[in-house]
């Protein structure tokens, strides 16, 4: 039985602790911290958690814990990951998992000093739809992919943004590009593969923020396959939604925040009706949420092996951000591999600064 505690107990933290409880025969939570006594209070009676600190820092040296998942605002993910690793102790990090490329780079330094390892929360990647999706195209079931759109169309209103880290480069990293639409982009990575140049527009059209309020971009991948990104705080119905466009197939998922197999399809084009044959073996009922990464996780960790999402790859999905940002700010084309240390979208997704606020 693994020892695992939670770190910050806003609204995500109830995602962990369900996905803990959901594991129980593998995992326990046994501690929780929070500088809010009151809410880490409520928050343990709720989930029957048998201790309570009111830091990282104090928890770590009273516990002997496997697994700390960090629940906190982004400005807090990094320093915190790094307690971790500085004890030894994995971490299972919220989206985003750094406020930039820089800060990424010294989590995957201070990691190979570790024993311990840096998972980043991208649930979605973990649904069977979308394992059995990267099955498929491995066998080359779909054949070759041609064309891609998703979309992150969400609805955040002005109250949204009272909390005071929210809509701020300093504590959230940046917009719906880098604390919302992620999950959705970073799935159709995962699903793609390498990307290799991005055009961008953002805009803050609405809101009273300092970081945008939606972006776009056009992406061509390393395979030719070309896409569509619009990442949304402004859109009432709200819809995430993925299409795939392969040579014998469109494949469709539009869900809001999780998904099972009943949100997807899969349509044939003529002449290969079997492709939705072989969509429909092994079909699941079970949701793309924090339990199937949490899984993973552990299947990882009992195998010996870097648990998921590990930071190589979580760089991938962080570079596309910053890529996305530098294109949208600057107006250029950028290139994978092109945000390098003298870059300003290297320290900051801000870069240079957001055009509404030169």
């Amino acid at each position: 039985m693994r020892r695992a505690a939670v770190v910050g107990t806003g609204g995500i933290a109830a995602a962990h602790a369900e996905a803990l409880r959901e594991m129980g025969d593998r995992i326990e939570l046994v501690a929780v911290a929070d500088v809010d006594e009151a809410r880490v209070g409520a928050f343990a009676r709720e989930w029957d958690v048998p201790r309570t600190y009111p830091g990282l820092a104090e928890m770590l040296d009273a516990e002997t814990l496997d697994l700390v998942h960090v629940c906190t605002p982004p400005r807090d993910h990094v320093p915190l990951a790094l307690d971790c690793l500085a004890a030894d102790v994995d971490v299972l990090v919220e989206k985003p998992p750094a406020m930039s490329l820089g800060e990424l780079d010294t989590l995957i330094a201070a990691e190979r000093a570790s024993a311990g390892h840096v998972a980043t929360v991208f649930q979605h990647r973990f649904g069977p739809a979308a394992l059995r999706l990267r099955r498929l195209m491995a066998e080359g079931v779909f054949g070759r992919s041609l064309v891609a759109r998703c979309d992150t169309l969400w609805y955040r209103g002005d109250a949204y943004f009272e909390v005071p880290w929210r809509g701020t480069w300093a504590s959230e990293g940046g917009g719906p590009t880098m604390g919302h639409g992620i999950h959705q982009f970073d799935l159709l990575l995962s699903i793609l593969g390498p990307w290799r140049e991005i055009r961008a527009v953002a805009a803050r059209q609405a809101r009273a923020v300092q970081t945008e309020d939606v972006s776009m971009a056009l992406v061509t991948f390393a395979d030719g396959t070309l896409a569509s990104v619009v990442n949304s705080l402004l859109s009432p119905r709200e819809t995430s939604h993925l299409r795939l466009d392969f040579d014998r197939a469109t494949v469709e998922v539009e869900h809001l925040y999780g998904y099972t197999d009943a949100h997807w399809t899969v349509t044939p084009a003529p002449g290969h009706e079997d492709v939705a044959l072989r969509w429909q073996e092994g079909r699941s009922a079970v949701v793309s949420g924090h339990r199937c990464q949490l899984e993973a996780f552990l299947d990882a960790v009992e195998r010996g092996a870097p648990p998921p999402v590990t930071l190589a790859e979580t760089r991938r999905t962080m570079e596309f951000v910053a890529a996305l940002y530098a294109s949208a700010f600057t107006g250029n084309v950028v290139k994978a591999g092109e945000i390098g240390a003298d870059s300003p979208f290297y320290a900051t997704m801000e870069g240079n600064g957001a055009p509404w606020s030169r």
